[in-house]
C-alpha cells in the first residue's frame, strides 16, 4: 500500500502506525487488537484493559477509564502513543497470559497493579471477583503466590492486608461488600455460598452468606430480583424451604449496604442473639 492509500478516508488510525477500516472499531476488543500491533517485545495490555479482556468485573471507581493500558518490563520500552497509558513493571518476571490472541497481564498480576489505585475494601472486592464461584479467573493461592514474590510495588501493602479477607466462590461484588460490612462491625465472618441442609441432612439452598451452625442465612437482593420474574420466583421458593427448616433469613439491599449499614448490622446481631440466647436449643 502506498502512503496515499493509507491516508484514504476509508481507513482510520486508532494509534500511530496502525490503520483499520473506518468504522470497524466497535468494541474494546477491536481497539485492543489494533493496539497489539504496536506492542514492544515483552509488553502486555494491563490494568482495567486486562480486566475487560479477561472478563473480570471492573471496580466501580475505574469503570469510566476506557483508555488502553500497556505495561512493559523495561522503562525505555514504554509505549508513547495517544490514548495509551504506559506503565513500567520492574519485577524480575512480568506474569502474562493470552486473551483473544493478545498478551495481557495475568489476573494475579493485574490485581497487584491495580491495588494502589483502590481503597482497601475494593482490593478485596476485586480479588473476590477474580475467584468467583462460576468461571473463576484465578485462585486465592495464585494471588498469594505472586504477592509473596513481589517487593517494592505500589499497593503491595494493601494486598497483604486484603488477602486474608478474600473468599473464593462469591457470586457478586455486593455480596462481598455485605460480608466486609459485617466483619468490620465486629461480627464473625459468615460463610460464602455454604450449602444449607435441614435436620435430616437434605439440601435446602445455597445462601449468599450464612452462619450455618446458627441456621442464619443472609441474602443479598440486587436489581435482578426486581427485574427478572424467574429469579424472583426461584428465590421465594428457596427462602420458603429455609424458613420451613427453621432458618432465620436476613435480606440485604443496596441501601442497607451502601447507605444505612447500621440497620443491616442490627438485624444480623439480633438474629444471632435469638439463636445464642440462654436456653435456646439448636438441633444438629
Amino acid at each position: 500500500m502506498t502512503p496515499a492509500s493509507l491516508r484514504s478516508p476509508s481507513f482510520e488510525a486508532p494509534f500511530a502506525g496502525v490503520r483499520v477500516p473506518r468504522g470497524s472499531l466497535v468494541s474494546v476488543l477491536d481497539v485492543c487488537r489494533a493496539a497489539a500491533r504496536v506492542l514492544p517485545d515483552g509488553a502486555a495490555l494491563s490494568h482495567v484493559t486486562a480486566l475487560r479482556l479477561v472478563g473480570i468485573e471492573v471496580p466501580w471507581r475505574l469503570a469510566d477509564d476506557d483508555r488502553i493500558h500497556v505495561v512493559t518490563p523495561r522503562r525505555d520500552q514504554r509505549l508513547q502513543r495517544a490514548n495509551v497509558v504506559a506503565h513500567f513493571c520492574g519485577q524480575r518476571a512480568l506474569e502474562t497470559t493470552i486473551a483473544h490472541g493478545i498478551p495481557v497481564t495475568s489476573p494475579a498480576q493485574t490485581w497487584l497493579h491495580l491495588a494502589h489505585t483502590l481503597p482497601p475494601d475494593d482490593v478485596v472486592v476485586l480479588a473476590d471477583s477474580m475467584t468467583r464461584r462460576k468461571d473463576p479467573a484465578t485462585t486465592v493461592g495464585e494471588l498469594r503466590r505472586l504477592m509473596d514474590m513481589t517487593y517494592k510495588m505500589r499497593g503491595i501493602v494493601r494486598c497483604r492486608e486484603a488477602i486474608d479477607l478474600v473468599r473464593p466462590g462469591t457470586d457478586s461484588s455486593m455480596e462481598t461488600r455485605t460480608r466486609l460490612l459485617l466483619v468490620q462491625a465486629g461480627l464473625p465472618c459468615p460463610q460464602v455460598n455454604f450449602p444449607a441442609h435441614d435436620g435430616a441432612g437434605r439440601f435446602l439452598a445455597l445462601p449468599d452468606l450464612s452462619y450455618p451452625e446458627l441456621r442464619i442465612a443472609i441474602e443479598y437482593d440486587g436489581d435482578i430480583h426486581r427485574t427478572d420474574p424467574a429469579t424472583w420466583r426461584r428465590d421465594v421458593e428457596r427462602r420458603q424451604r429455609l424458613g420451613d427448616a427453621d432458618w432465620i433469613i436476613v435480606t440485604a439491599t443496596a441501601d442497607d449496604v451502601l447507605r444505612h449499614p447500621e440497620r443491616l448490622v442490627r438485624r444480623v446481631r439480633a438474629a444471632r442473639g435469638r439463636r445464642l440466647a440462654p436456653g435456646r436449643r439448636m438441633s444438629a
